[in-house]
């Protein structure tokens, strides 16, 4: 009798150690990445401030264009880990070459809009008369890198499907380095300027885009899988990907509703606002890390047919998420005092901060639990369920954030709306989860 709990900890222990593998690199990709932006503000904003302004906006739009796609990654690897759960490596890197060939052909697209459209563009987002000239020229030489970043992507979710983040760590890691120094060798030392900086970045995307195809290549001579586009495996990978696009924009649409909310609350409110978007931002890396390895898990599990297997990992991935959403909530309140001069010395913008970020913090275990199903019901391919989820989530926050302003709130007014959309998400993937419908085995959903 003494024994019997035995399994359950040895259970327990290769989940842990399977999360930890996969999640811990994931984590260290997903910073690398905002950091070329960081790189290329830190080079141009010593060319001046029309210069970096410029950037600003020409990164924004490049932003949001890229992060549209972002069901490349999620989608090929719940698919190709199926497959891998069900024994077949052909299949699985077949799979991923159709969201490769996909990622290409909405590349090719989105080149095809922004440069005809770049000045419209910029101006449509606001850019003074000063910036819109270097924006224009960013956004234009940076457009032709979105087919590779958009490999990346691709190619990624094939990684992360195989079971591979270290792969993606260590390219992420090389692309962020080169782009560094040819950012400054281009700007200063060719003298390019901004052109260089967007150049520059062309180039790391290309070489990202080369080193993962160079690997995927081999994997698939390796395992005998067909390289040339598939038409029917092109367009079943799309129609996975329009669930995610959904959900992916619905949710841009909570941040982008929620960053008018701030702007309209006043100008050290909005301050304040952007300062915790960041912070945020940085937390969610945290637990989109065990998102990930939920993605690349589950649909492992599904594949070999082992719905214990996959309940016993959810299961653990929830604890995971809930202990970090509590660590990462105490070190965001207990901390507040020490990082917000980082950001602003403003006393004005220090006061808003303060219990907004309280806000934060408490609500980091709900979003620890948030991130983690979410990483469980796409690993399941159980698409369509989160893109209703998330439009329900939209039609809950959007009414209740908007009359922040009205009824006289303020910016933790707003991040209480925010906790309030978090809630929601929690509410209905925690019931889908519980209802087991999204445990569909095999190697293809």
């Amino acid at each position: 009798m003494t024994q019997a709990p035995a399994k359950p900890r040895r259970t327990g222990r290769r989940h842990d150690r399977e999360i930890i593998a996969l999640a811990l690199p994931a984590f260290g990709a997903l910073v690398a990445e905002p950091l070329f932006v960081m790189v290329d503000s830190a080079v141009i904003g010593h060319l001046g401030t029309p210069q970096l302004a410029g950037l600003g906006v020409a990164a924004a739009l490049l932003t949001t264009a890229v992060s549209v796609f972002v069901f490349l990654a999620y989608a090929t690897t719940a698919a190709v880990a199926r497959r891998v759960g069900a024994g077949d490596l052909s299949a699985a890197i077949r799979q991923g070459m159709d969201g490769i060939w996909l990622a290409l052909l909405l590349g090719a697209a989105v080149i095809a809009v922004v440069l005809p459209t770049a000045p419209w563009l910029v101006e449509a987002f606001g850019a003074s008369t000063t910036a819109s000239p270097y924006a224009t020229t960013y956004l234009r030489i940076s457009a032709l890198g979105i087919p590779a970043m958009l490999v990346v992507l691709a190619a990624t979710g094939v990684l992360r499907g195989l079971q591979d983040t270290r792969t993606p760590l260590y390219v992420a890691i090389g692309g962020f380095s080169v782009n560094a120094v040819l950012n400054i060798g281009l700007v200063y030392g060719a003298s390019l300027g901004i052109a260089g900086s967007a150049w520059g970045t062309v180039i790391a995307q290309c070489g990202m885009a080369a080193v993962y195809l160079t690997v995927v290549v081999r994997g698939a001579r390796r395992h005998g899988a067909s390289l040339r586009p598939d038409a029917a495996g092109i367009r079943a990978s799309a129609q996975a990907g329009v669930p995610l696009l959904v959900r992916t924009l619905s949710l841009r649409a909570v941040l982008m509703i929620a960053t008018a909310v701030a702007a309209r609350l006043g100008d050290a409110d909005v301050a304040a606002h952007q300062i915790i978007l960041t912070l945020w931002s940085l937390l969610a890396f945290a637990l989109d890390a065990i998102a990930i390895a939920g993605q690349a898990i589950i649909g492992r599990y599904l594949g070999a047919g082992d719905v214990d297997g996959a309940k016993a990992a959810c299961r653990r991935m929830v604890e995971w998420g809930i202990a970090s959403g509590v660590v990462l909530g105490a070190l965001v309140a207990l901390a507040r005092p020490l990082f917000i001069p980082l950001f602003t010395a403003d006393p004005a913008v220090k006061n808003i901060l303060l219990p907004a970020l309280l806000v934060v913090a408490v609500s980091q275990p709900v979003s620890g639990i948030v991130f983690v199903l979410d990483g469980v019901l796409m690993g399941a391919g159980d698409g369509p369920y989160l893109a209703g989820a998330m439009l329900i989530t939209l039609a809950v926050f959007a009414p209740v954030a908007l009359a922040v302003p009205a009824l006289g709130g303020g910016l933790t007014a707003l991040w209480w709306s925010m906790a309030l959309m978090m809630t929601v998400r929690l509410l209905t993937l925690w019931f889908r989860t519980r209802s087991g419908r999204w445990i569909v085995t095999g190697a293809a959903r």
